[in-house]
């Protein structure tokens, strides 16, 4: 009996066995076939971060020996500085670098892409370089050879070595790894080298970058947490503040404020807001839940969401852009000005189209850039500044609007609405110049 029943279960072992073997050996070839394809990948992005780094050096070059004056092929030089400087940043991107010390070479070359962009946006011709700006770039020019020549002497050790990037990720994730780290200290020595630049004066462009907004810059009294519940509650319609739970942010920092949460007693959904403590100005309300289905039209949903605003105090508001998502549309306003649309100051509101109910608001910008502005009046008329649409464009409405432009400055402009190529369009004139400053799609529902 014995004997037959092994004579029957042999084979299959057997097969079962081998079978096995067969897939433990693909699952094996398979995990081969991809960490190779993710060390080409890891290769490929170092090397061509050496690359544009090498050539992000030749044009600061190139850029310093031509004559300022020379305006045009200053601008082209300056474009390509900045277009290389997104190279390299996405070439980083690509490298297992999340928890390697790289952030002070990254924040540099944010920098530089972002004067070198804001520098060659401007009128040249009108607004040469000051001797401040032409200083920055000889130090870009020397700071950026350095960081090549160490980039290049990593290389060079990767190569003579055949140094492996997937051996970077798993040294990172275990310090006692005793892997080659040739890869790691060298872009440690790096990011050490550009933190130890002296400052660098990036001009207005810098400035605009790095504006920081903090609570304490914002209008108002320092608010007590019972006064900022009470602003919660009465915000949420509740009689007392007793089912609220409050949480202080920052507290000593410019970024004081306090997160209030609760639970809604008609639906029993949590509720989050954050006030800022200077002032008590709320900046984010979110009460999220499934929509399952759209009832509501677009018009339906802006309605809802401008009776909400006008219930809480925001009121002289115009619709500016619309999406929609899972059956949450999502409005942002910006307020108006003797017939100017602010779009610097503009705030969102999250709406459900089964039954028009508010589930967000966002509004950062609108605390802080909601303001009296003295708006000069435009030089040039909506007949003139029609000329510089495109003969095409069929415009279906007009407005003024006041933007920030390429260079980060608040620009009137005349807003054109209207539709080309078969598709609809927003399109900011300048209402001095008459130069196109900006042109966006228009979704579908935001002009109905």
């Amino acid at each position: 009996m014995y004997k037959r029943l092994s004579a029957v279960m042999f084979p299959i072992l057997l097969v079962a066995l081998i079978g096995t073997a067969v897939w433990g050996y693909q699952e094996h070839q398979d995990k081969n076939s991809v960490l190779i394809k993710a060390e080409n990948q890891y290769q490929r992005a170092f090397h061509d971060l050496s690359y544009y780094m090498d050539k992000l050096h030749t044009e600061l070059g190139n850029t310093l020996a031509v004559n300022s004056s020379s305006a045009d092929f200053f601008q082209k030089n300056l474009i390509n500085v900045w277009r290389l400087t997104a190279q390299a940043q996405s070439e980083i991107n690509q490298l297992p670098l999340s928890l390697l010390p790289f952030h002070k070479t990254e924040e540099f070359l944010a920098n530089m892409a972002n004067f070198a962009y804001q520098t060659s946006v401007r009128d040249l011709a009108r607004k040469p370089l000051t001797q401040d700006e032409s200083k920055t770039l000889h130090d870009l020019y020397k700071y950026s050879k350095e960081i090549n020549h160490d980039l290049r002497d990593v290389q060079s050790k990767v190569l003579s070595k055949h140094l492996r990037w997937m051996d970077v990720e798993t040294a990172l994730a275990n310090e006692n790894n005793k892997l080659d780290n040739t890869i790691i200290d060298g872009f440690r020595l790096v990011n050490q080298k550009v933190s130890e630049y002296p400052e660098i004066n990036w001009g207005p462009a810098g400035e605009s970058l790095h504006q920081s907004r903090n609570f304490q810059a914002l209008s108002g009294n320092g608010m007590t947490p019972e006064q900022i519940k009470q602003k919660a509650a009465n915000f949420l319609g509740l009689n007392d503040t007793s089912g609220l739970r409050l949480t202080e942010n920052g507290q000593g920092t410019e970024y004081h404020s306090f997160t209030v949460s609760c639970v809604l007693p008609d639906s029993g959904r949590e509720v989050q807001m954050d006030y800022s403590q200077k002032g008590g100005h709320l900046v984010w309300y979110s009460a999220p839940r499934e929509v399952k289905e759209r009832v509501l039209d677009v018009r339906g949903a802006r309605d809802a969401a401008q009776d909400f605003l006008e219930t809480h105090g925001y009121s002289n508001l115009a619709p500016i852009s619309y999406e929609e998502y899972q059956n949450v549309a999502s409005l942002t306003f910006a307020p108006v000005q003797n017939d100017v649309i602010i779009y610097p100051a503009q705030l969102t509101v999250q709406v459900a189209m089964d039954d028009g109910e508010v589930l967000g608001l966002q509004t950062t910008d609108y605390v802080y850039e909601n303001r009296e502005r003295n708006i000069p009046a435009p030089k040039l008329s909506a007949e003139e500044a029609r000329k510089g649409l495109n003969p095409g464009f069929s415009v279906k409405n007009h407005s003024l609007a006041l933007i920030r432009n390429d260079a980060n400055e608040e620009t009137l402009c005349h807003r054109f609405e209207g539709k080309i190529n078969g598709g609809d369009y927003r399109i900011f004139i300048n209402a001095d110049n008459g130069m196109e400053e900006k042109i966006e799609p228009i979704r579908i529902g935001e002009h109905k």
